[in-house]
């Protein structure tokens, strides 16, 4: 099969070596020579790790690279099967690109964006064949995360669909369908994640340090939400934050956090500036969180509710099925474990119970319970 990558950039790149892997013929295509270089030695770097480690042998890692064709011209991908796109997050740029793709393609090849929150329908609509238009996003690091969201557009046909989501399977990934709406299913339910954790360090309840302790000793979660927006970028998160509140019609759960916005216009971006909600730079002090386990578990129970909610309220709109959203986010962010499956654990009635309190708090529709939760606490029900 001939897969054809825009972008090689970290996820182009990425998404390249996982095709290749999988015994496709890869075409990576970039405007920039400096950045095909740089993806080509990026690739040869993490290849020679996994021979060190026994992962592979050098013959693998030889088969691996000659899969892979550096390119600069749109044209050259004129025999691909599959176009996966990984540029930059502006709709425009993708529509005009994907444009002048089709041209160049066979009229049975699909071409897919890699967005992580854009809509598929708008991108598609710049195609004069849009059913041939589907989302495939892969998460990152590509090679190593598990998950990819496929996301069909109303226009997309049924047969895309089909055959994007084999193709993704057969390269050893685990397939979530998610409908076309803002964020998908990672990007929208985890936001309270961020936004939650926010909220409750304006509020003065805690710092920094004990809300991401409370997430990480008391409920499990690889990283806390501070030490995780200062990895991924506060400039990048609160961009996504701020995308998914305008594309939601501005409702109150997705409201970005003025913390965020002034940690990004002072440039403390997390760990690329040096300087973000934590100091890493060279013998700064680091700060101790007030291990309280009170304090720790009503910290991690508001979040975790909250997370729930908006996964629950995905299922009731359909977003995705109850095995898709549970998968997205233990495969896609390494959640502990699946939120609806969190949900039964904890009991629905709990949830239920702990987002009224909430809402009688603060009376803010950011804490309104999802009516399926409502619901299934009623008739006493379970997601799994």
């Amino acid at each position: 099969m001939n897969v054809g990558i825009i972008g090689s950039g970290t996820m182009g790149s990425g998404i390249a070596q996982v095709a290749a892997t999988s015994g496709c013929q890869v075409k990576l295509y970039d405007t920039n020579q400096a950045a095909l270089d740089k993806s080509k030695a990026a690739l040869e770097k993490v290849l020679t790790r996994l021979v060190e480690k026994g992962r592979i042998d050098s013959a693998e890692k030889t088969r691996i690279q000659s899969h892979i064709t550096y390119i600069n011209s749109l044209k050259d991908l004129g025999d691909s099967n599959l176009t996966i796109e990984a540029i930059v997050e502006n709709i425009e740029i993708k529509k005009a690109v994907f444009s002048e793709l089709e041209t160049y393609m066979a009229d049975d090849a699909i071409i897919a964006s890699n967005t992580s929150s854009l809509s598929i329908a708008s991108i598609a609509s710049a195609l004069k064949r849009p059913e041939r238009c589907i989302g495939i996003h892969f998460f990152n690091p590509a090679p190593l995360m598990k998950l990819v969201e496929v996301i069909p557009a109303i226009q997309t046909s049924e047969a895309v669909l089909k055959q994007a989501t084999q193709i993704i399977s057969d390269w050893k990934k685990t397939v979530a369908v998610a409908k076309d709406t803002p964020g998908f299913i990672v990007n929208r339910v985890a936001r309270p994640f961020y936004g939650e954790a926010l909220r409750i360090y304006e509020e003065g309840i805690a710092d920094f340090a004990t809300i991401d302790w409370s997430m990480k000793t008391i409920g499990k979660f690889r990283m806390g939400p501070f030490e995780l927006m200062d990895f991924i970028g506060n400039d990048v998160n609160y961009t996504v934050t701020e995308t998914v509140f305008t594309a939601f019609y501005f409702d109150p759960r997705y409201k970005p956090s003025f913390t965020q916005k002034r940690f990004s216009e002072a440039g403390y971006l997390g760990r690329k500036s040096g300087k973000g909600y934590y100091d890493y730079s060279e013998g700064a002090v680091k700060v101790e969180p007030h291990t309280n386990e009170t304090l720790g578990q009503a910290i991690c129970d508001r979040i975790l509710v909250m997370l729930i909610n908006e996964a629950a309220d995905a299922l009731f709109l359909n977003i995705a099925s109850a095995v898709d959203i549970d998968n997205a986010m233990t495969k896609g962010v390494n959640y502990p474990k699946g939120l609806l499956e969190w949900a039964d654990e904890k009991g629905i009635a709990w949830c239920v119970e702990q987002l009224d309190a909430l809402y009688d708090s603060y009376h803010e529709d950011r804490y309104r319970c999802s009516p399926l939760l409502r619901k299934m606490s009623a008739l006493n029900l379970k997601f799994h």
